[in-house]
C-alpha cells in the first residue's frame, strides 16, 4: 500500500513540475584554431540584452514617392526651359542687333530695276513711273509707294515688287488689254478720236496717229493690238473719255457686255460694231453679215438663232434681225 502512494504522490509531483524554457538562441563564432562554437543569445538577444538603442522604423505611402518624382522631373524641365529660353533670347537679340546695322547702312544698295510683264509701256515710262528714289536700299526701299505710283498708269491693272538680293529690284507687271478702239465724236462733232479701251471698261489711252510725234514714243504693241480689237462705232456725241477712268455711256457698255458675254464662235466672228443707242445695237461679222443685236439680253439665245440661220442659209444672209429672239428675222442677198 505503501509503495502505491509513493508512485501516485510521484506521479503528481511529476506534473506539476514547470515547463522548461526554450534555449536561448546561439549564434556561432570562429575560435583561433578555426573552430566554430555556439554563443549563447544571438545578435538579437545581445542587442535586447545590452540595451542598444535600435534605429527608429518609418513608413513612406506610393503616392509620396511619386509627388517627389513628379517633383523633381519638372524642375529638370523648368531649368531647361530657362537654358533654352536664354538662347532664344540672345539669338533674336543678336539678329535684331544686327537687322538694324543691315537697315541704316548702305548695305544692298539698288544697283538696277528689272521690269517684267510690260509690252504696251515702255521701258522709260515705267521708270519714270516707279521714280526709284537714288541711293535707295532693298531694306529701306518703300515699295508701296512704288506700287502706287505703278498703277496710276491706266495700263497696269496689278504690280508685284520683289527684292532680288544684293541689288536688284524686280518689278512685275500685269497690264490690261485692249477689248475695244471706240471711235469717240470730238467736241466740234467734226471728226472721231479713236480710244483703247480695256475689258473692264476703263478708258486705257486716245490712239496718236503712227507717224505724229506721240506716235513715235508710243510702243509697236498698241498698234497691233489696236488693229486686232473689236471696233465700236457710231457712238452717241457726248460721250467723253478720259485716262484712267471707266466708261459710263450705256451704248459703250452694251456693246461690250454683247461680246464678253458670247460664248459659242460668233463671238471671234464680230469685227464692228455700231452702238448709236442700246436698241440699235448692230454687229457686222467676219463675212459681213450685218445682226441687228439690239440690248445684252438672252445673248446666248440671240447668237444660237443667228447661228442656225446662217447654217441653213450659208453665202445667202445678209441681214439678221435678233431684236426680238422669239420672232426672229433675216434677209437674204
Amino acid at each position: 500500500m505503501a509503495s502505491n502512494s509513493r508512485r501516485r504522490s510521484a506521479s503528481s509531483g511529476s506534473r506539476r513540475r514547470p515547463p522548461s524554457r526554450p534555449a536561448p538562441p546561439t549564434r556561432r563564432t570562429r575560435g583561433q584554431a578555426g573552430e566554430w562554437h555556439a554563443v549563447p543569445g544571438g545578435r538579437y538577444g545581445d542587442a535586447r540584452r545590452s540595451g542598444a538603442a535600435q534605429p527608429p522604423l518609418t513608413s513612406v505611402r506610393v503616392g509620396d514617392i511619386d509627388r517627389l518624382q513628379r517633383q523633381d522631373r519638372a524642375q529638370r524641365r523648368y531649368r531647361r526651359y530657362l537654358v533654352r529660353l536664354g538662347v532664344i533670347v540672345a539669338f533674336v537679340a543678336a539678329l535684331a542687333i544686327g537687322a538694324a546695322a543691315a537697315y541704316n547702312s548702305s548695305l544692298f544698295t539698288i544697283e538696277s530695276v528689272k521690269v517684267s510683264g510690260v509690252e504696251h509701256l515702255t521701258s522709260e515710262e515705267m521708270q519714270l513711273l516707279a521714280a526709284v528714289p537714288q541711293g535707295s536700299t532693298l531694306l529701306r526701299v518703300d515699295t508701296a509707294a512704288i506700287e502706287e505710283r505703278l498703277k496710276q498708269d491706266a495700263w497696269v491693272q496689278d504690280v508685284q515688287i520683289n527684292r532680288l538680293f544684293p541689288n536688284t529690284l524686280e518689278i512685275v507687271v500685269t497690264e490690261r488689254s485692249i477689248a475695244a478702239v471706240v471711235e469717240v465724236p470730238t467736241s466740234d462733232a467734226k471728226s472721231v478720236q479713236r480710244w483703247a479701251i480695256a475689258s473692264d471698261h476703263m478708258w486705257l489711252m486716245p490712239i496718236p496717229d503712227p507717224d505724229s510725234e506721240a506716235g513715235q514714243r508710243t510702243s509697236p504693241k498698241v498698234y497691233e493690238d489696236a488693229d486686232a480689237a473689236l471696233a465700236i462705232k457710231d457712238v452717241p456725241f457726248g460721250t467723253k473719255a478720259e485716262v484712267g477712268t471707266y466708261c459710263s455711256d450705256e451704248s459703250v457698255l452694251n456693246a461690250l457686255d454683247i461680246v464678253s458675254g458670247m460664248t459659242t464662235e460668233l463671238a471671234d466672228r464680230v469685227k464692228t460694231v455700231y452702238a448709236d443707242g442700246v436698241e440699235e445695237t448692230r454687229l457686222v461679222l467676219d463675212n459681213n453679215v450685218e445682226v441687228a443685236f439690239g440690248a445684252a439680253e438672252n445673248i446666248r439665245d440671240k447668237e444660237r438663232v443667228c447661228l442656225e440661220i446662217m447654217e441653213q442659209h450659208p453665202d445667202a444672209v445678209a441681214y439678221i434681225n435678233v431684236r426680238d429672239v422669239a420672232s426672229p428675222t433675216y434677209r437674204a442677198l
